[in-house]
C-alpha cells in the first residue's frame, strides 16, 4: 500500500510538471513551440519502452527541409493523387511521413505524395503552418535508405517495374550480393536475377545462367501503381 501512495504520489507530480511544462510552450511562437515539443518527444522517446520504433516518436519539421529521394519507383495516377489530398484535407495527417537526415535536410524515405500535399496543398500547408510530421529511420546510410524504400513499397504491393531494375543496378554498384538484395527486399533469387539482366548490364550477372522465366514487360505494366497515405 506504501509502494502504491508512492507511486501514485510520483505520477501525479510527472503529470503536474507535464501541465506546467504545456502552459509554458503555449505562450512561445510557433516555431519556438515546435522545436521546444520536438527535444521534448525526443527525451521522452530516449526514456521510454518503445526507443526503438521510430512511430514512437513523429516530430514536425519545416517542409523546405523535407526533400525527395532520386529513386523512389512510385508513381500515383491524377485521380489517386487528388484522392490523397482528399484524404488528408478531411481526416489530416494520419500516417507520418519517414525520412533519413541528411545533413540539414530530411530525404523522404516513404511518403513522398503525402510530402507534396503538404507543400502544395494551400488548405493543408496554412493548417500545419507550413511544417510536415516525420519519423526517422534507424539506419540512415544511403543503401539502407534505398532498401527501406523499396521494403514500404513492395509490403503494400507498390513498386514500379522498371524503376525497380534501376534501384537493383545501383545496389550491385554499391557491392549488395544477390543474397542481401533478396533479403533486404523480399525479393526471390530468380527475382534478382531477372532484373538484373533486364537492366542490360552483363556485368551484373556474370557467370550466372539467362532465366528463361524473363517475359518482357507489357505496355502499361510498369505504371500499375496505387498510392499510399
Amino acid at each position: 500500500m506504501k509502494e502504491l501512495s508512492l507511486f501514485q504520489s510520483t505520477v501525479g507530480s510527472l503529470i503536474s510538471q507535464a501541465e506546467f511544462i504545456a502552459d509554458e510552450i503555449k505562450g512561445m511562437p510557433i516555431a519556438d513551440q515546435v522545436e521546444t515539443l520536438n527535444v521534448i518527444k525526443r527525451i521522452l522517446h530516449d526514456a521510454g519502452p518503445f526507443k526503438d520504433e521510430p512511430v514512437d516518436c513523429v516530430e514536425w519539421v519545416s517542409s523546405n527541409d523535407v526533400i525527395p529521394n532520386d529513386y523512389n519507383p512510385n508513381a500515383v495516377a491524377p485521380p489517386e493523387m487528388r484522392l490523397l489530398e482528399h484524404s488528408i484535407r478531411h481526416d489530416g495527417y494520419t500516417q507520418p511521413i519517414v525520412v533519413a537526415k541528411d545533413g540539414d535536410s530530411f530525404v523522404v524515405v516513404d511518403g513522398f505524395h503525402r510530402t507534396r500535399v503538404g507543400k502544395e496543398c494551400t488548405a493543408v500547408r496554412d493548417r500545419v503552418r507550413g511544417y510536415l510530421p516525420v519519423v526517422r529511420i534507424r539506419n540512415e546510410e544511403m543503401k539502407d535508405r534505398m532498401a527501406a524504400t523499396i521494403r514500404h513499397n513492395r509490403a503494400r504491393g507498390v513498386h514500379g517495374v522498371s524503376p525497380m531494375i534501376n534501384l537493383v543496378a545501383e545496389l550491385v554498384r554499391r557491392g549488395w550480393t544477390d543474397l542481401e538484395i533478396s533479403k533486404e527486399l523480399g525479393m526471390s533469387a530468380d527475382e534478382v536475377l531477372r532484373y538484373k539482366q533486364h537492366a542490360g548490364l552483363p556485368e551484373l550477372f556474370k557467370g550466372r545462367q539467362y532465366s528463361k522465366a524473363w517475359e518482357p514487360l507489357q505496355k502499361g505494366e510498369e505504371n500499375n501503381e496505387v498510392p499510399s497515405k
